[in-house]
């Protein structure tokens, strides 16, 4: 998975910082380190395979979350 660190906007439409990919130390699967950049700017970590997953909310598909152009 090629995934860069920078800014994503979620498919609900808040945008979060991609901080580092990071493995699992018990079972090596690529996760994602990332902050939200609204409110508290907690940090959060995810599976990579949820990151880039294609998601459905009312009929539509959308992917997890989209890199913003710098």
């Amino acid at each position: 998975m090629d995934l860069q660190p920078g800014r994503y906007r979620h498919f609900k439409g808040k945008e979060y910082e991609l901080l580092f990919v990071a493995r699992h130390s018990e079972t090596m699967e690529e996760m994602v380190v990332y902050r939200a950049l609204y409110g508290e700017h907690g940090v959060w970590v995810r599976p990579a395979s949820m990151w880039n997953e294609l998601v459905e909310r009312d009929g539509k598909t959308y992917r997890r979350f989209t890199k913003i152009e710098d």
